[in-house]
Protein backbone atom coordinates (compact mmCIF):
# COMPACT_ATOMS: atom_id res chain seq x y z
CA UNK A 1 0.00 0.00 0.00
CA UNK A 2 1.09 3.32 -0.85
CA UNK A 3 1.15 5.75 2.08
CA UNK A 4 -0.58 9.06 2.44
CA UNK A 5 1.87 11.51 3.19
CA UNK A 6 1.86 12.52 7.18
CA UNK A 7 1.07 16.19 6.07
CA UNK A 8 -2.20 15.65 3.42
CA UNK A 9 -3.70 13.47 6.38
CA UNK A 10 -5.35 11.79 2.93
CA UNK A 11 -6.82 7.84 2.38
CA UNK A 12 -4.24 5.14 1.73
CA UNK A 13 -4.19 4.34 -1.64
CA UNK A 14 -3.20 1.42 -3.60
CA UNK A 15 -0.30 0.96 -6.35
CA UNK A 16 -2.81 0.51 -9.07
CA UNK A 17 -5.12 3.76 -7.29
CA UNK A 18 -2.41 6.01 -7.90
CA UNK A 19 -1.50 5.21 -11.41
CA UNK A 20 -5.43 5.67 -12.25
CA UNK A 21 -5.30 9.00 -10.87
CA UNK A 22 -2.04 9.82 -12.69
CA UNK A 23 -3.77 8.45 -15.34
CA UNK A 24 -6.39 10.94 -15.53
CA UNK A 25 -4.16 13.84 -14.49
CA UNK A 26 -1.65 13.37 -17.75
CA UNK A 27 -4.91 12.64 -19.99
CA UNK A 28 -6.14 15.83 -18.39
CA UNK A 29 -3.09 17.94 -19.19
CA UNK A 30 -2.94 17.08 -22.30
CA UNK A 31 -6.57 17.74 -22.85
CA UNK A 32 -6.30 21.30 -21.34
CA UNK A 33 -2.57 22.38 -21.94
CA UNK A 34 -2.23 21.63 -25.61
CA UNK A 35 -5.53 22.80 -26.94
CA UNK A 36 -5.34 25.82 -29.39
CA UNK A 37 -2.21 25.36 -30.23
CA UNK A 38 -2.04 26.71 -33.90
CA UNK A 39 -1.38 23.00 -36.32
CA UNK A 40 -1.23 22.20 -40.04
CA UNK A 41 -0.81 18.54 -41.26
CA UNK A 42 3.33 19.79 -41.74
CA UNK A 43 3.65 20.70 -37.75
CA UNK A 44 0.94 17.60 -36.39
CA UNK A 45 3.60 15.22 -35.50
CA UNK A 46 6.03 17.28 -34.09
CA UNK A 47 3.80 18.60 -31.87
CA UNK A 48 2.60 15.26 -31.20
CA UNK A 49 6.31 13.88 -30.12
CA UNK A 50 6.44 17.30 -28.48
CA UNK A 51 3.45 17.00 -26.06
CA UNK A 52 4.82 12.79 -25.62
CA UNK A 53 8.07 13.86 -24.78
CA UNK A 54 6.58 16.64 -21.95
CA UNK A 55 3.81 13.82 -20.51
CA UNK A 56 6.99 11.10 -20.63
CA UNK A 57 9.18 13.37 -17.90
CA UNK A 58 5.76 12.82 -15.29
CA UNK A 59 6.18 9.97 -12.75
CA UNK A 60 5.03 6.62 -13.56
CA UNK A 61 4.56 6.58 -17.23
CA UNK A 62 6.40 4.16 -19.24
CA UNK A 63 5.18 5.50 -22.33
CA UNK A 64 2.75 7.75 -24.33
CA UNK A 65 1.58 8.09 -27.81
CA UNK A 66 -0.30 10.87 -28.91
CA UNK A 67 -1.51 11.13 -32.51
CA UNK A 68 -3.01 14.61 -34.23
CA UNK A 69 -5.21 14.24 -37.04
CA UNK A 70 -5.26 18.17 -38.29
CA UNK A 71 -8.14 17.12 -41.03
CA UNK A 72 -10.57 16.77 -37.87
CA UNK A 73 -10.63 20.68 -37.26
CA UNK A 74 -12.61 23.19 -38.17
CA UNK A 75 -12.20 26.57 -40.53
CA UNK A 76 -8.81 26.53 -42.18
CA UNK A 77 -7.73 30.61 -42.25
CA UNK A 78 -6.76 32.36 -45.10
CA UNK A 79 -2.87 33.32 -46.72
CA UNK A 80 -0.36 32.99 -43.50
CA UNK A 81 -3.19 32.43 -40.80
CA UNK A 82 -3.85 28.99 -42.82
CA UNK A 83 -3.79 26.77 -40.16
CA UNK A 84 -6.32 25.05 -37.40
CA UNK A 85 -6.09 25.01 -34.00
CA UNK A 86 -5.89 22.16 -32.12
CA UNK A 87 -9.01 20.56 -30.78
CA UNK A 88 -9.75 17.84 -29.06
CA UNK A 89 -11.37 15.87 -31.43
CA UNK A 90 -7.88 15.60 -33.40
CA UNK A 91 -5.82 14.28 -30.68
CA UNK A 92 -5.54 10.09 -29.78
CA UNK A 93 -3.84 9.77 -26.70
CA UNK A 94 -2.65 6.16 -24.99
CA UNK A 95 -0.57 6.43 -21.53
CA UNK A 96 0.78 3.47 -19.93
CA UNK A 97 1.94 4.00 -15.83
CA UNK A 98 3.85 1.67 -14.35
CA UNK A 99 3.98 1.40 -10.60
CA UNK A 100 5.97 -1.71 -8.50
CA UNK A 101 3.95 -4.54 -10.38
CA UNK A 102 1.11 -2.38 -11.06
CA UNK A 103 0.59 -1.41 -14.90
CA UNK A 104 -2.48 1.22 -15.80
CA UNK A 105 -3.25 2.23 -19.84
CA UNK A 106 -5.65 4.75 -20.39
CA UNK A 107 -6.89 6.77 -23.74
CA UNK A 108 -8.19 10.11 -25.04
CA UNK A 109 -10.27 8.92 -28.15
CA UNK A 110 -12.33 11.07 -30.06
CA UNK A 111 -15.60 9.66 -30.04
CA UNK A 112 -17.79 10.83 -32.75
CA UNK A 113 -21.28 9.29 -31.14
CA UNK A 114 -20.74 11.39 -28.25
CA UNK A 115 -19.49 14.13 -30.04
CA UNK A 116 -17.05 14.24 -27.43
CA UNK A 117 -13.34 13.06 -26.53
CA UNK A 118 -14.05 10.26 -23.72
CA UNK A 119 -10.85 9.40 -21.57
CA UNK A 120 -11.11 6.29 -19.67
CA UNK A 121 -9.03 3.25 -18.55
CA UNK A 122 -8.13 0.69 -20.92
CA UNK A 123 -6.73 -1.54 -19.26
CA UNK A 124 -5.34 -1.84 -15.06
CA UNK A 125 -3.78 -4.96 -13.03
CA UNK A 126 -0.70 -6.38 -12.30
CA UNK A 127 1.67 -7.41 -14.55
CA UNK A 128 3.23 -10.68 -14.72
CA UNK A 129 7.00 -11.01 -14.86
CA UNK A 130 8.99 -8.05 -15.99
CA UNK A 131 7.97 -6.37 -19.38
CA UNK A 132 10.24 -3.32 -19.50
CA UNK A 133 12.73 -2.59 -22.17
CA UNK A 134 16.21 -2.13 -20.86
CA UNK A 135 16.75 1.11 -23.04
CA UNK A 136 13.66 2.41 -21.27
CA UNK A 137 15.16 1.07 -18.21
CA UNK A 138 18.34 2.88 -18.42
CA UNK A 139 16.36 5.94 -19.79
CA UNK A 140 14.51 6.20 -16.47
CA UNK A 141 17.42 6.11 -14.29
CA UNK A 142 19.11 8.39 -16.06
CA UNK A 143 16.15 10.60 -15.25
CA UNK A 144 15.71 9.61 -11.58
CA UNK A 145 19.48 10.16 -11.23
CA UNK A 146 19.16 13.87 -13.02
CA UNK A 147 16.21 14.45 -10.48
CA UNK A 148 18.31 13.26 -7.13
CA UNK A 149 21.48 14.03 -8.14
CA UNK A 150 22.91 10.49 -8.37
CA UNK A 151 24.78 8.74 -11.27
CA UNK A 152 23.20 6.30 -13.07
CA UNK A 153 24.88 3.38 -14.82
Amino acid sequence: MVRSSARTQGPRLSPREVLLFEAGIKLGGVFHQYLGTPVVARTARGLARTIEAAVGLQPYVRSVRVRIDPDRGGPVGRGRMAYRYLNAEMLTVTVHLAHGNERVTATLIPREDLHYPLMSVASAGASVGRTRSVSRSKRTARRSARRTGSSAG
